[in-house]
């Protein structure tokens, strides 16, 4: 290539990867002035600000202000509310009240309804729920506004439910798929959720069928920015990642959308989930997928949306959503392997293709592939041994993540190039059949095991096509290979960015992967480039720049807080108390009270109080004791009949609490039920560390447990009785977080914990 051409493709390449990213999603622009029509982002904004005042947790006093606001918005649209109440302990095991509201508009039709779902509570304690699902509320606020203010009938009745509980264990969306009437009239669900406050909204499918039906419907729907693929569907399908969606497709066989956005995800559950924090552009993107869809299903017919058969799918800039059926997955990899065999044989014939050459080939992509792995696989771990404070963000996605992602991006890329420079003097079209078998490898393994995955293949023929050109031409046109490419750019570098935001940065193995992989596929633009050392030395000192960066923003900031975390730990057995912390680098505030007598506590068992990340206390220390009123015990039955003992025990606490966590020994439950609720056969099977029941308190604090077990097996229960009022109980004198200091999400924080075991011999 000459230098000209060199340059101008790799601005090119730069250009189009920019264009990957900033295609996936709408700009937010000033609309609150816009046709009545029209979703506004400004007034779905105006929505968010008034969910996300405070805390809205089950049990929690502005839980019940942020349900009365959204009755009174639902009632401003002309829309008759009505609220469903009733305890349910879902598929968890978590018991709480959980209260649904609902609207429906009434379409012209006898067919099945459309229902638009999110949830209104937060997470317990310190969540202001903005994104997590302030947003899904507000963009169902706004967009039936929109849609109403056109004054149309819709075919399809749309149910609007927003659901509660669904932080607890999606109790709300099991209470109105076992309980309600309107469940029975659902054809299809559209579901707004959030796992972050920014970043594109990724369409999952939720079926227990095939999705070529739901992908054909919403492809005609026609959303402007749609950002989803197949291999997320198929990884999602795998992973034990529940929304209130869920529930629907498990217990009711009713399917439907998921749209989630999962960036900036140090925010997630935490006190950071603020309006001012939420994603304008984000928001917008529901918007953009609520209001064709809404229009779309509204009118269509929802009875025939079931299948038996799969689509691959993906985004692409310009075509948008492109699908095709699974059953063209092998004619497919045929098509590729045949290719690729005419091509050596074209290859070897005019003397373009040697053996020693191409098993040489090998080594530089070997060489980059097990180094970059290598890379990306232990970046988590050492990072974590350099800034210990990284363990306290339990999700694994810290506030400079980005620029890590970007740093072992640019170290992957560098090390391409350095290893590609030293085999420099083998022809390109040798050094092609490398990386064009090590793609129809993984072609064929995900065909076979990652069937969502395989429209990988479609940039190993846009790479078979830069062979055919490379085999006939000795110099081929930079444009015309920087044009090949741009399948392998568009479709995988989001990927780049995806898997470690989502879940993590111990997932930094898929970016510097995906970086090297995609290096390949551009091997033919790469390849010819002569200043491959000078490229290498500028990566690397990108990343030198990026890691450089990251350290100066390694810190804590009142932007960018500590998760901190404190409890006080009265044992009622042994009349001992302790204060007790997750935290791995103890903060200032913490240290007042974990500080030289600080201790690790020995390994506790299973039976501990539950959080996300099974996450247990790292450092414990003596405290005074307080007078904390006790829990009563109460044996209300104890009947033996036959080979089966009835057992009833009433808890009930002597202080306002906000959760009574249950676990007991290994004994062998036939049945149990929870303040009237029965805990399902399926749950007492498979319940994990003995768990038995967590029950989040609102109206009724008492813990009603009716058992049944044999006879001849002794029962022991171990109970949690925790309120989340440290800062503010009136025997503690807590000093106020700082600014720099936020609630550790995920765990029991700001507690009282009173602990206690009871045998029942």
């Amino acid at each position: 290539m000459k230098k000209f051409s060199s340059l101008t493709a790799l601005l090119l390449i730069i250009a189009a990867v920019y264009w990957s990213y900033e295609g996936l999603m709408p700009s937010y622009s000033e609309d609150a002035m816009g046709p009545e029509h029209h979703f506004s982002t400004a007034k779905a904004f105006e929505h968010v600000e008034q969910i996300a005042q405070k805390p809205h947790a089950v049990g929690f006093e502005a839980h019940t202000e942020v349900r009365a606001y959204i009755v009174s918005e639902l009632e401003k649209l002309g829309l008759e509310t009505s609220l469903q109440e009733g305890y349910t302990a879902g598929d968890w095991g978590n018991l709480s009240k959980a209260v649904n509201i609902l609207a429906r508009i009434k379409g012209t039709s006898d067919g099945k309804a459309l229902l638009l779902l999110s949830h209104y509570d937060s997470s317990p304690h310190s969540s202001l729920g903005a994104s997590d699902a302030g947003s899904g509320v507000a963009t169902i606020l706004e967009g039936l506004r929109a849609f109403l203010s056109e004054n149309t009938e819709p075919k399809n009745d749309i149910i609007v439910l927003i659901s509660d509980a669904e932080e607890l264990g999606l109790n709300g969306a099991d209470l109105f798929v076992k309980e309600h009437p309107w469940r029975k009239d659902v054809g299809l669900v559209l579901n707004f959720e959030a796992r972050g406050s920014g970043g594109p909204s990724y369409m999952l499918i939720e079926t227990n069928r095939g999705n070529s039906k739901l992908i054909k419907e919403f492809t005609k729907a026609n959303p402007n920015y749609p950002v989803a693929n197949s291999l997320a569907y198929s990884i999602y399908k795998m992973l034990p990642n529940d929304t209130d969606l869920t529930v629907f497709r498990e217990d009711g066989d009713i399917e439907g959308f998921n749209f989630a956005f999962i960036d900036d995800h140090y925010d997630y559950h935490t006190e950071h989930d603020t309006y001012e924090r939420l994603d304008k552009n984000t928001l917008t993107h529901q918007g953009t997928y609520l209001m064709p869809l809404l229009k779309h299903f509204s009118d269509a017919d929802l009875t025939d949306l079931k299948s038996l058969n799969d689509s691959i799918y993906f985004n692409m800039p310009f075509f948008k959503l492109v699908s095709y059926p699974f059953e063209w997955i092998w004619p497919m990899f045929a098509l590729a392997v045949l290719l690729f065999i005419v091509l050596l044989v074209h290859g070897f014939r005019n003397k373009e293709l040697e053996i020693n050459a191409i098993l040489k080939g090998f080594l530089p992509m070997v060489l980059v592939l097990v180094i970059n792995g290598a890379i990306g696989y232990f970046s988590w771990s050492i990072l974590k041994s350099i800034y210990p404070h990284y363990k306290d963000i339990l999700h694994g996605f810290t506030y400079n993540g980005h620029t890590y992602i970007a740093a072992f991006v640019f170290l992957s890329l560098g090390i391409c190039f350095y290893g590609y420079r030293q085999f420099r003097k083998l022809k390109m079209s040798n050094l092609l059949v490398g990386p064009i078998i090590l793609w129809l490898l993984i072609c064929a393994l995900i065909a076979l095991y990652l069937p969502g995955a395989s429209f990988f293949i479609i940039p190993l023929f846009a790479l078979l096509a830069s062979f055919w050109v490379v085999l006939n031409q000795e110099v081929p046109s930079a444009y015309l290979m920087v044009f090949l490419g741009l399948p392998a750019i568009f479709i995988f570098a989001p990927f780049l960015k995806m898997f470690p935001v989502g879940l993590g940065l111990k997932m930094m193995v898929a970016s510097t992967a995906f970086a090297t992989l995609v290096f390949l596929l551009l091997l033919p633009v790469f390849g010819f480039i002569k200043r491959k050392k000078t490229l290498a030395s500028l990566c690397l000192l990108i990343f030198l720049g990026a890691m450089i960066v990251a350290h100066f923003n390694s810190g804590f900031s009142v932007e960018n807080a500590k998760p901190t975390s404190l409890l006080y730990v009265y044992d009622a057995d042994t009349k001992s108390a302790k204060w007790a912390t997750y935290e791995n680098s103890l903060s200032t505030w913490t240290a007042q009270y974990l500080g030289a007598d600080k201790e690790v506590p020995e390994k506790l068992d299973n039976s501990t109080i539950s959080s996300k990340y099974s996450s247990s206390f790292t450092y414990v220390s003596k405290a005074p004791k307080k007078a904390i009123p006790m829990m009563t015990i109460e044996k209300t039955r104890d009947t033996i009949i036959g080979e089966n003992r009835y057992l009833e025990v009433c808890i009930t606490p002597q202080r306002n609490i906000n959760r009574l966590e249950v676990f007991t020994n290994d004994v062998h439950l036939k049945k149990a039920s929870v303040n009237g609720v029965e805990l399902s056969e399926y749950y007492l099977k498979n319940r994990r560390y003995g768990k038995l029941v967590t029950h989040y308190i609102s109206d009724r604090p008492y813990t009603d447990l009716e058992l049944i077990l044999p006879k001849e097996e002794t029962l022991r229960l171990t109970i949690y009785e925790a309120s989340n009022d440290l800062l503010q109980n009136s025997q503690f004198s807590i000093p106020a977080r700082p600014e720099h200091d936020i609630p550790m999400p995920f765990v029991l924080n700001d507690a009282i914990l009173v602990t206690k075991t009871v045998h029942f011999e």
